[in-house]
C-alpha cells in the first residue's frame, strides 16, 4: 500500500519528462521496478547512489529510492515526487528514512504495485492540467447535440489547442461522419472496448484518426460492440491526463457506460429546442444526468414556439443558461461541400464556438452564460 508523508497528490512538473530515476542496489528490488516501469511504458534511469552533479535527481519527473539507498541519499536537494521503496513489511525506522530524503510517499511492494505503475506512467507522459471536458447532450432526438459537439472541437482546435472529440453515443451513426473521416485510418471503439485498467494517453491519441487538426474517437460502421463502463473509464481518463480540450457526444439515455463519461466531465451542455415537447423531454434528460453531473448548462437553440426565448427554456429545466446557439440556415450544404460544423471560422457556429472557448478558458466555466 502506499501512504502519504505529504497532504498534497503528487504533482508532475510540467517540464520534465521521460522516466523516472531509480536509485539502488537491491536487485531483487530493481528487478520490481524495471518490471513496473515496463507495464507503465517508461524507460528508467538507474543508479547504485546519487548521480554525480546532482542534476539526474533534480531533472527526473519522479525518484524511486529502495530502502538500502536511503542512507546514500541524505542531504540530498528536497524536490517532488521522491518515493522510498521497499519489500519489508516491519522494517525499522522507514519513516524516520522516509523524511531523512524528502520522500513524499513510502510504498511497500508488491501492495503497492498497481498504484506505482499509475504514477510512473503519469510521470512519463508529463501529466500536467488537466483536460477541460465537456460533454454535450441532446434534450430530445435530432437537437443538434452531434453537431454542436462537433463544432466545438474544431473551433478549438482551430485555435490551436489540443483536442480531442468522443463519440460516446453508439447509436448515433458515428461523429467522424460529420467530419468526413468515415474511411479515415485509426482505431475507433471497438478496438478498446476490452480496455481494463489504464491507457496510455500519448498511445490513445496516435492511435486514433486525425481530422481537421483533432484527434477522434467514433465507433465502426460494422459490428456492434458494447463499451463496458471500465473501458469508458478508462479512454476518458487517458483522454484527460493530455490536457488542452476533451468534446465528448453522449447520447439522451444514461447507463453505466455513460455515467462514467458523465462523472469525468467539467461541464455538461443540454441542447434544447424552444418548444414545449422539446423541454418536457429535455426535463427527463437533465434529472437522469444531473445525479452524477454536478455542473449541467442549457444550451438553447432557436427558432422559439410563441412566448419562449432562451431565458424561459432554462428557467424552465431550472438550470443555468450557457448560452444561445445562432441559427446557420447553411449547414447542410456545407456539409455536402465536406465542411464539417463549425468548419468555417466566419460562419455563425464557428463564432459561437470560438467566444464559448475563450470564455470557458479563461475561467468562465465556473459561472455565467456564454453569449
Amino acid at each position: 500500500m502506499a501512504e502519504s508523508i505529504a497532504r498534497d497528490r503528487l504533482p508532475v512538473a510540467e517540464e520534465r519528462s521521460g522516466g523516472p530515476l531509480i536509485v539502488t542496489e537491491d536487485v531483487q528490488l530493481l528487478d520490481d521496478l524495471l518490471r513496473l516501469c515496463a507495464a507503465a511504458g517508461a524507460e528508467p534511469e538507474v543508479h547504485h547512489t546519487l548521480p554525480e552533479g546532482r542534476g539526474g535527481w533534480e531533472r527526473a519527473p519522479m525518484v524511486l529510492v529502495g530502502d538500502d539507498a536511503a542512507p546514500r541519499c541524505r542531504g540530498v536537494a528536497r524536490r517532488q515526487g521522491v518515493m522510498l521503496v521497499g519489500r519489508d513489511q516491519d522494517a525499522p525506522d522507514v519513516w524516520r528514512r522516509g523524511v531523512e530524503i524528502g520522500a513524499e510517499y513510502v510504498l511497500r511492494l508488491p501492495d503497492a504495485e498497481s498504484w506505482l505503475v499509475d504514477q510512473i506512467a503519469n510521470a512519463a507522459e508529463g501529466v500536467g492540467r488537466p483536460a477541460l471536458t465537456v460533454g454535450v447532450i441532446g434534450g430530445r432526438g435530432g437537437a443538434g447535440a452531434s453537431t454542436l459537439a462537433c463544432a466545438l472541437a474544431v473551433a478549438a482546435a482551430r485555435s490551436g489547442r489540443r483536442t480531442m472529440l468522443i463519440d460516446g453515443d453508439p447509436l448515433g451513426g458515428g461523429i467522424d461522419v460529420l467530419l468526413g473521416g468515415e474511411r479515415a485510418a485509426g482505431m475507433r471503439w471497438p478496438d478498446f472496448a476490452h480496455s481494463k485498467g489504464r491507457v496510455g494517453g500519448g498511445a490513445l491519441e496516435e492511435s486514433l484518426p486525425a481530422l481537421h487538426g483533432l484527434r477522434v474517437l467514433s465507433w465502426g460502421r460494422d459490428d456492434w460492440v458494447v463499451v463496458p463502463p471500465p473501458a469508458m473509464a478508462a479512454v476518458l481518463a487517458a483522454a484527460r491526463r493530455l490536457g488542452g480540450v476533451v468534446v465528448v457526444d453522449l447520447p439522451r439515455r444514461v447507463d453505466e457506460s455513460v455515467a462514467e463519461a458523465l462523472a469525468q466531465l467539467d461541464l455538461g451542455l443540454l441542447v434544447v429546442p424552444g418548444e414545449l415537447r422539446a423541454v418536457a423531454a429535455a426535463k427527463r434528460v437533465a434529472s437522469m444526468a444531473g445525479m452524477v453531473l454536478g455542473d449541467l448548462r442549457v444550451m438553447a437553440r432557436g427558432p422559439y414556439a410563441a412566448g419562449l426565448d432562451e431565458r424561459w427554456v432554462a428557467d424552465a429545466l431550472g438550470l443555468p443558461l450557457a448560452g444561445e446557439l445562432p441559427l446557420e440556415p447553411r449547414l447542410l450544404a456545407a456539409q455536402d461541400d465536406g465542411t464539417p460544423p463549425g468548419g468555417s471560422a466566419r460562419s455563425p457556429l464557428a463564432r459561437f464556438c470560438t467566444a464559448f472557448w475563450d470564455r470557458a478558458l479563461a475561467g468562465g466555466v465556473a459561472g455565467g452564460a456564454v453569449s
